[in-house]
């Protein structure tokens, strides 16, 4: 039997999520770059190793997020420190519902056609283990023809889906460079310092038909691509022809 899913909502709010961040060196570029290592550290203040993920944040639809354990989380967050669940806009108010929890489908039909969207970061690991941009890759295997970065992102978000849905419809919605923080590997004196990597950010949308209903379950659980725990990789779904998000 397949194990629940639930579908997680929260309004943060940024004027108190951006100053908490700052303070702590979680955003890059003098606070202008990604959020997403600031929300991964709010989320995990809050809820500790049941931290909802992968999650999707965007301002006018408050942050997303796919967890195994509704209640869980709602445990979790009821004894959040009243700072970080003021920021994470956990708490009911006249202002915000907060923490908001359904159970989502966990259960999929083969054939089943569904849009989509999804930010990932596009990128191949090098056998030294650098991230690089999956465009920049492609001009290099290919020296002497044309290559196109929507259609490279394209077949590169094609092989993330593997055996899970087949691609009906895609186009690329948004692209642009960011600046990301993450931590290295652990140094001789155990410290993990942080670094900023640039990187293509890349949203999709389109339509997808699920192809295996195991893996694509799998899949959505997972997420797609890398730094999925940063705010990268989260599939959303609805049905064809449902509007926007």
């Amino acid at each position: 039997m397949s194990q629940s899913l639930y579908l997680a909502h929260m309004r943060p709010k940024l004027y108190r999520l951006l100053p908490w961040a700052d303070r702590q060196g979680l955003i890059p570029d003098r606070g202008q770059g990604d959020l997403g290592y600031a929300f991964h550290a709010a989320l995990r203040a809050a809820f500790s190793d049941l931290a909802p993920q992968p999650f999707s944040y965007k301002e006018n639809q408050g942050l997303l997020a796919y967890s195994e354990n509704g209640e869980a989380i709602k445990a979790a967050a009821a004894l959040a420190p009243p700072e970080i669940a003021d920021m994470l806009g956990l708490d009911e108010s006249s202002q915000s519902p907060g923490l908001l929890v359904r159970s989502f489908p966990s259960v999929w039909k083969e054939g089943q056609l569904l849009a989509f969207e999804v930010r990932v970061r596009p990128i191949v690991r090098s056998k030294d283990g650098r991230e690089r941009d999956a465009f920049l890759v492609a001009i290099e295997q290919s020296r002497f023809e044309n290559q196109s970065r929507p259609v490279v992102y394209i077949n590169w978000l094609k092989r993330q889906f593997a055996e899970a849905a087949v691609i009906k419809e895609v186009s690329m919605t948004a692209f642009h460079l960011s600046s990301v923080m993450r931590r290295i590997a652990s140094q001789s004196d155990g410290n993990r310092p942080k670094r900023t990597l640039l990187g293509p950010d890349v949203a999709f949308s389109g339509v997808l038909e699920i192809n295996d209903r195991h893996s694509f379950e799998n899949l959505l659980r997972r997420g797609i691509g890398r730094h999925r725990a940063f705010g990268f990789g989260m599939l959303l779904l609805k049905p064809i022809n449902a509007g926007a998000y």
